[in-house]
């Protein structure tokens, strides 16, 4: 498996220690959760704010892709997010990732200044998409979605969540490389509560491992999610505890990139399970 991912600018993202933290920016008002929610000079702000709390990377997102959400247009997307990465990347030397499904908004965004896109459609839904990301030479977030977000979590249905999920992304890994994108530049992303029941979620969880056959990195974007309400009888709001829960079991299953709201929690367990992992050897 890949030890460490190369960006465009000569930094490492270093995949050989404990995982990364990824802090999420949502600049829409339509995120499920409220507090993610900033726009403008306050997502500039929301994105050093966790800078500050150990944040190793910052995901600007522009376009909700929680169940029920409706598609945003380009023109909205590239208003709403670019000058956010623009302004940020003055600011601070922490890669950013863009959480896009469209190649120009992705073109602009890696203008500005980002180095990683974060595709929830696996680089399906844009057909430029693939190659723009190959001539970029940057990193890809490939997603597993069933559906799309309007209407995803209508009766999703799996006869193997783990097996299909899985072929799903190693095809999409494979379609990348073919397209030219390095091996080394693919993180795979299960897509917890993306077409998926509460049992789907949970079996992804606990078998985590088999993800990506052990060639590619894992990143998890579990934070706050549904499922962890449907568990625990909490809104959003109060499912940090679950979720530290949640980071902890994946932890062990191998995944090198968290995903979250709670950096600075995220990145306080990291360091408890790392210390007792390391008194193990």
């Amino acid at each position: 498996m890949t030890t460490q991912i190369s960006l465009p600018n000569g930094q490492v993202l270093n995949l050989a220690g404990p995982p990364l933290v990824m802090a999420i920016v949502n600049c829409t008002e339509d995120s499920f959760y409220a507090p993610s929610r900033a726009q403008a000079q306050q997502a500039v702000d929301r994105a050093l704010e966790a800078v500050a709390e150990g944040a190793d990377i910052i995901d600007f997102g522009a376009e909700s892709t929680r169940p029920g959400a409706e598609y945003v247009d380009e023109e909205e997307e590239l208003k709403r997010v670019v000058p956010v990465v623009q302004a940020f990347c003055r600011q601070s030397s922490v890669p950013v990732s863009v959480d896009t499904r469209k190649a120009n908004v992705a073109r602009a965004a890696l203008d500005a200044g980002a180095q990683i896109i974060n595709d929830i459609s696996a680089l399906y839904d844009d057909p430029n998409m693939a190659p723009l990301c190959a001539q970029a030479k940057v990193p890809v977030v490939l997603m597993h979605k069933k559906g799309i977000p309007a209407t995803m979590q209508h009766q999703p249905y799996y006869d193997d969540v783990v097996r299909e999920v899985n072929e799903f992304l190693i095809k999409a890994a494979k379609n990348a490389e073919q397209a030219g994108i390095e091996h080394d530049s693919i993180i795979l992303d299960p897509g917890i509560g993306f077409g998926k029941r509460l049992e789907d979620n949970l079996d992804l969880l606990a078998h985590l491992a088999d993800i990506g056959n052990r060639d590619y990195p894992i990143l998890i974007g579990l934070s706050r999610k549904s499922f962890l309400g449907a568990i625990t009888g909490r809104g959003p709001e109060e499912r940090l505890a679950g979720t530290l829960a949640a980071h902890a079991a994946v932890f062990y299953q191998g995944a090198k990139i968290f995903r979250v709201h709670d950096v600075k929690e995220t990145v306080d367990l990291i360091k408890v399970l790392n210390a007792i992992e390391q008194r193990k050897g």
